[in-house]
């Protein structure tokens, strides 16, 4: 018997918005590359989330990504729109529009005005999760500055405000913490970079921004790590690896969409502040990106 997948399980590629050349949102284009990611075999896009250059969003904007992403997603293909804001009203409201446009699940970062006490990010969760959809957890301790524990995620799943984490610290050996502390809570990999570690920790799931560039490649070493065959996940690890890395840099935006840029499809430009990659970066995500390329890596 099959296992029914639940909608935060697989590959769900956090997705980067594209622009025209005046920084308005292009929602053809980005409907189109949902649509593709679909024709890959990935299992899902998480829309507006820090790929998706959610800070420079307006409320507006952000609410006709979700519907684009709704729009181009095929029957069982999830969409899992972050709602990431600085209050728990701002993310409750992000959730509803999630929930009432048609989304299956949506993804939360604690609060980000400030560094919360675990008080207030329980309250965050609380009121996301009240809308009624299942809240993934997203732990980004380097950019939020407040770091979702193992035992505090694991309050915030004891609660029923959380289904599951995208793990973002790199530290690996929270994911056999989290396990012990919250054995229900499904442990979902957050960095490109640690997809072995954390798939053959146990991951569920991974909320990956390379898919976007490598879909064929990214979706076989997820299913090797997972599978717990690393005679087959490592060699592809370490070929990925050189490019997989850039997805816990501060150019990930930039350098996930000149990826797709070089394989024809539509990266293009960051709004400010993002700025256009240093030539001397831009240099060596190139040729890592364009090694893979030219060795067939699709």
């Amino acid at each position: 018997m099959t296992e029914t997948r639940m909608p935060w399980h697989g590959v769900i590629v956090a997705t980067s918005l594209q622009f025209h050349d005046d920084l308005t949102v292009d929602f053809d284009a980005y409907g189109e590359n949902v649509a593709w990611l679909a024709e890959q075999g990935l299992h899902g896009v998480a829309p507006n989330g820090s790929l998706g250059e959610y800070q420079t969003l307006t409320y507006e904007e952000r609410d006709r990504v979700v519907e684009t992403a709704v729009a181009n997603a095929p029957d069982g293909f999830t969409v899992m729109p972050g709602v990431g804001a600085y209050g728990g009203a701002e993310a409750r409201r992000h959730a509803q529009f999630a929930k009432d446009a048609g989304c299956q699940a949506v993804m939360c970062l604690p609060p980000n005005a400030y560094r919360a006490d675990d008080r207030a990010v329980l309250q965050h969760f609380e009121l996301v999760a009240s809308v009624g959809l299942p809240v993934t957890a997203y732990n980004n301790p380097i950019d939020t500055k407040v770091d979702l524990r193992p035992d505090l995620l694991a309050k915030l799943h004891a609660e029923g405000f959380i289904v599951g984490v995208k793990e973002f610290s790199g530290d690996v050996r929270r994911c056999y913490e989290i396990a012990e502390l919250a054995p229900g809570l499904d442990l979902m990999i957050g960095t490109d970079d640690t997809v072995l570690e954390v798939g053959m920790a146990g991951a569920k799931g991974w909320v990956a921004g390379y898919p976007q560039v490598f879909p064929y490649a990214c979706l076989a070493l997820y299913e090797a790590s997972v599978g717990g065959d690393p005679d087959t996940a490592l060699p592809l690890y370490r070929r990925l690896h050189s490019v997989l890395r850039w997805d816990s840099k501060t150019e990930f935006v930039q350098a996930i969409k000149l990826g797709q840029d070089m394989i024809g499809r539509r990266g293009g430009a960051c709004r400010p502040p993002r700025q256009a990659l240093a030539p001397e970066t831009e240099a060596v995500v190139r040729a890592a990106t364009q090694a893979l390329i030219d060795a067939g890596v699709n």
